[in-house]
């Protein structure tokens, strides 16, 4: 444990910033499941719906650092092609 008095703040004030950022981590993820879960459905519109909610999210997120941004990249292209292969088979049926 520190001794000095500013160190025990600096610990509580990071702990604090551990606690937000594991919130904010656990709302993308949420969010990626949701997307997930009406991609599995094949629901196009709710799967659009929440992937353009998770877009902002994760954009939001990068920028302050929370997540990468080349990680956020890699979730938008990858849930966006799954979504762009519900369209294809519902043109095809």
């Amino acid at each position: 444990m520190a001794n000095i008095k500013s160190s025990k703040k600096n610990i509580i004030t990071s702990n604090n910033k551990k606690k937000e950022n594991n919130k904010k981590r656990s709302i993308i993820k949420t969010y990626i499941k949701k997307v997930l879960f009406f991609i599995s459905s094949k629901n196009f519109e709710k799967s659009m719906f929440f992937f353009n909610k998770m877009q902002s999210i994760l954009d939001k997120y990068s920028v302050k650092g929370i997540i990468h941004k080349n990680k956020a990249a890699r979730f938008k292209s990858s849930l966006y092609a799954k979504i762009k292969n519900i369209i294809n088979l519902k043109n095809s049926i």
